[in-house]
């Protein structure tokens, strides 16, 4: 017997994609708008705002292996609740910055937040509670989640534009509080067996007095000596370097052509809902395509992406190449958790996913910081779409050679 759609493990899910969005939106995606009136007001280069950033995605990224392992072994709910309430102290520190080294430190706290609340701790949480349901399991945090640039991108440009940067990040982080702690703390727990049930909500044996967790899955140890977990992991790092540098410098691209910046938030902001799109659609095909060609596919969307921005500055291939941006971003990231937990199993999909996301988290890193020393150095941003479209290209080729776990 099943006991779905009531099983506990959809409101779980639901819980992880509103609170992830929150956690996006306000600690992620406000830096998009926030960068430039704060580079104006304190007098900084965007160089030195976009190490900040860095530093934030590079310490959520060394952060992922144990954050990882917690949460195979104890569940998500007292780490992501302690990750919220760090999250919302150091949105508000960031608030009140005034000199380079307090920004750095505030970035370096936001990181440690963004480990404890995106999208690793959520997706080991939901590997947890289900099996043959992961798939829908996860479209339904990811496209939820996927419309955290859409929200927050215009959002905080408004709120910056009626009451300035700083008062615009506190707001966000009453935000961040009421839409995260509670619902961590309440709602979260460790897995389907605690309830005497089997993931998916099945119900448990008949005679059975205790249940076990699944441990079929490979361990960290064989994953990094799988050749496949390489190739892609390679793959990742070139495609997260563009993704991330192109949603992060898009914005400036366009307020550099002469275009609204109002405008151009909100046309960035698309970037979401085509991630949305992009998820139902790879949800809704299953079985019948391959992953590993699926996320080759969705490389090529981001090269197409870049292309079209690189020759094109009139608004219809402008906002054609956000929506391809934001599908082939919105397809790896859910590719990305299937793949894993498709190859290597759920026992140790916490710390496999967590070593995965470590391996790929120094593109994230160096990427805001490298596109802008790229524009800097090159006087305009046709060389950096140009090198965006042959790094796209040559990913997708890495992908393929990702072959059967050995």
């Amino acid at each position: 017997m099943r006991l779905f759609p009531w099983f506990y493990g959809w409101t779980i899910t639901l819980v992880l994609g509103i609170t992830t969005t929150i956690s996006y939106g306000v600690m992620l995606y406000a830096y998009t708008v926030v960068a430039a009136p704060m580079a104006d007001d304190l007098g900084w280069s965007m160089s030195t705002l976009n190490g900040g950033y860095s530093v934030m995605l590079l310490v959520a990224g060394l952060l992922a292996v144990p954050v990882g392992i917690w949460v195979d072994r104890h569940g998500a709910r007292l780490l992501m609740t302690i990750g919220s309430i760090i999250g919302v102290a150091a949105v508000i520190a960031w608030s009140r910055v005034a000199d380079i080294r307090g920004y750095y430190l505030t970035c370096l706290v936001i990181g440690i937040a963004s480990a404890a609340t995106f999208y690793e701790p959520a997706f080991t949480t939901v590997t947890k509670w289900f099996r043959r349901d992961r798939p829908k399991a996860l479209l339904l945090v990811t496209i939820i989640a996927g419309f955290a640039s859409t929200i927050f991108l215009p959002l905080t440009g408004w709120l910056e534009i009626q009451h300035g940067w700083r008062q615009a990040l506190v707001i966000l982080a009453v935000v961040l509080a009421i839409g995260t702690i509670p619902l961590h703390a309440i709602v979260l727990r460790r897995r389907p067996e605690d309830f005497g049930l089997l993931p998916d909500g099945d119900a448990a044996p008949v005679g059975a007095s205790s249940l076990s967790p699944d441990l079929d899955g490979a361990t960290l140890h064989h994953a990094l000596h799988d050749a496949g977990f390489w190739w892609l992991g390679a793959a990742f790092w070139f495609a997260n370097l563009v993704s991330i540098g192109l949603g992060v410098h898009a914005l400036t691209v366009l307020t550099s052509r002469g275009e609204d910046p109002q405008l151009a938030a909100a046309v960035v902001g698309l970037i979401g809902a085509a991630q949305v799109v992009a998820r139902i659609t790879v949800t809704a095909l299953g079985s019948r395509i391959s992953l590993v060609g699926a996320t080759a596919a969705a490389f090529a969307f981001q090269a197409i992406a870049a292309l079209l921005l690189l020759l094109h500055d009139s608004w219809l291939p402008i906002v054609a190449a956000i929506l391809l941006l934001g599908a082939g971003r919105g397809a790896i990231t859910l590719l990305r958790a299937d793949i894993v937990a498709e190859r290597y199993g759920p026992a140790h999909f916490g710390a496999i996913n967590g070593a995965f996301a470590l391996m790929i988290v120094t593109s994230a890193a160096a990427a805001p910081i490298g596109i802008g020393l790229l524009a800097d150095a090159w006087g305009n941003d046709r060389a950096v779409l140009a090198s965006a479209v042959v790094a796209m290209t040559s990913v997708g080729f890495l992908a393929v050679a990702a072959r059967d776990p050995v």
